[in-house]
Order: C-alpha cells, then structure tokens, then sequence
C-alpha cells in the first residue's frame, strides 16, 4: 500500500498532467503551438500509477499520446513546453514537438508516432538490459489499437521466449483513433492475448492510481525475476484522437458516464475520506499545478527558436 508521501506524489502528477493538457490545448487553439497533439485528458490515473511504482533506473517507451507517460516519469515541464512551442531549449531542440518527446537521460526512450511502433523498442532496450546485466526493467506503454498490429505480437513472443524484463503496459482507452474495440477484436479482455505468448496478463481499473500502483509495483517484481508481463488498464479518453478530432463516433452520455469515474476526482474523494487530506490542501495542490504550467510557459515563450544555421543538424549521420 502506498504511504502517504507517494499518495501525494502521484495525486500532484496528476493534477499536473491535467493542467499540461488542458494549458496544451488551449495553446493550440489559439495559433499558439503549430502542429498537432493527442490528449491524454481522462487516463492521468494509468500513466501515474505505473511511472510511480518504477525505481529510478527503469526505463519507459511511449506513444504519440504520451505526455501523460512523460510527466509522471519526471521530466522537465519547462523543457517540454519548450518543445511543444518549437523553442530551442526543447528536449528536442523545437523538432519533436507534441509526438516526439525523449529524454534519454530521465529513462524515456521517447514518444512514437507510429501506433505500435515503440513496441519492438522496448524489446530491443529489454535485450541490452538483460544482456549486460542491468538492474531495471522497461516499461512499454500502448493504446488498445495498437495490440492488433503485428509488432505486438511479434514482440510479446520475442519478448517471452528471451525472457526479457519488460512490462507491456496497453491504456486501453476503447477506441483506435474513431474506432470502438468491439468492432477490431473479437474479444474483450486484451490480457488474455497473454497466454499466447506464455507469459502472465491482468487487467486493472486503469481509472484507479492506487490499484494501477499497486497492480505495477507486483508486475515489476516479477518481470525483474521471471520475464515479461502484459498489464491492461481499462480507462478512457475524454477528449478526441486529437485535437482536431469533431469526436461525432461518440455519444455525449457515453462520455458522461466515464467523467463520473474521473481519476483525479475518485482520488481525491479517497484522500479526504480517509483524512490524509483536507479539501483546502488539496485545493491548494491543484492551484499550484496549474501555476507550474503557467510558468512553463513563460520559460517556453523566453526561449529562442532554433537557428537556421542548425536547420541540418540531426538529419544526417
């Protein structure tokens, strides 16, 4: 069970993905940010609840909806913004942008803008921790969609058959881009998928920090000392596949119902109950995560865009 200090940890990371997105957003809409972006609005609990039960050492790869996998790893928000606004003080020197952050140094392989694509990744980084010995683990997370690609099941069974230490972590958010799980597989727990592979597969209230936690802080032991394992966590997406998305596939009441299972919101209902927490101190909490942003943004609107003199750097070996 987690103690207190990591209860407020992981509601802090939260709150803090929550302000990033929306500030995001925002942003973009205004002509701010160029490009485009994924929203992770509704799935902080998944993202958290893993990245917080990891060792510093572990490392992480993730998708093109993955600020939330990111923040909750630990990475700079000013430095991420900076990217975001295309600023050379970005982690990837303004290239990146929304889908392409990496911090190699902080254990983020970096995002991918190829759905399954950061899959086979993670395989490759299990190979080079199994091979020299190294105390971590990796961690790879996907969406639902992503687990019908082939590198999927490529992956796993390499993966089982070397008995790598990797986490397969799949965000199963119902939808792959506009369309619903239940009409691009026939079943309806992914972690069964496991078996195949000979490795263990559970699902878990993706919407529930504490239980992803807890569920994580297991399948790290074991995939530290026996091999790979597939963590589902069943969650949700309020917003569209991006930003530009009219979101027409869904219902209103549909969406609805899912905000009722908010994971900030059941999080902190849980901390006040249980008296860990006052209203006012959580409230406190919330407004200085959006502080944080605001600050991010001020560092990221203070950063020079790259020269056009480092136009080809990067591009050529």
């Amino acid at each position: 069970m987690a103690n207190i200090s990591k209860l407020a940890e992981m509601y802090n990371k939260m709150l803090l993905i929550r302000s990033f997105e929306e500030k995001a957003l925002s942003l973009f809409k205004s002509g701010t940010m160029h490009g485009t972006m994924h929203p992770y609005i509704g799935e902080e609990a998944t993202a958290v609840g893993v990245c917080c039960a990891l060792e510093p050492q572990d490392i992480i790869s993730s998708t093109h909806r993955g600020h939330g996998h990111v923040i909750a790893k630990g990475i700079d928000i000013n430095r991420m913004m900076a990217e975001f606004m295309g600023k050379q003080d970005g982690y990837c020197r303004g290239r990146g942008g929304s889908m392409h952050i990496a911090d190699i140094e902080g254990g983020n392989l970096g995002a991918n803008g190829v759905v399954g694509g950061g899959i086979p990744l993670a395989v490759g980084a299990g190979l080079t921790t199994l091979m020299k010995r190294m105390n971590r683990i990796v961690v790879c997370f996907f969406g639902d969609g992503a687990s019908n690609e082939g590198a999927f099941h490529e992956s796993l069974n390499l993966a089982s058959l070397w008995k790598l230490p990797v986490l397969f972590v799949c965000e199963d958010n119902k939808y792959g881009m506009s369309t619903h799980r239940s009409r691009s597989m026939a079943i309806s727990d992914i972690s069964v998928r496991a078996a195949s592979y000979g490795m263990p597969g559970e699902t878990v209230d993706g919407n529930d920090a504490i239980a992803v936690y807890e569920a994580a802080k297991k399948a790290r032991a074991y995939v530290r000392s026996s091999g790979p394992m597939l963590l589902v966590c069943d969650t949700y997406r309020y917003c569209g596949h991006s930003k530009s998305d009219t979101n027409k596939y869904r219902t209103a009441e549909e969406i609805e119902v899912w905000k009722k299972k908010d994971p900030i919101e059941r999080m902190r209902a849980y901390l006040i109950d249980r008296g860990f927490f006052t209203a006012e101190e959580l409230d406190a909490m919330a407004e200085a995560a959006r502080q944080r942003i605001e600050d991010a943004v001020a560092f990221a609107n203070n950063s020079p865009y790259p020269s056009p003199d480092t136009v080809a750097q990067g591009v050529y070996a």
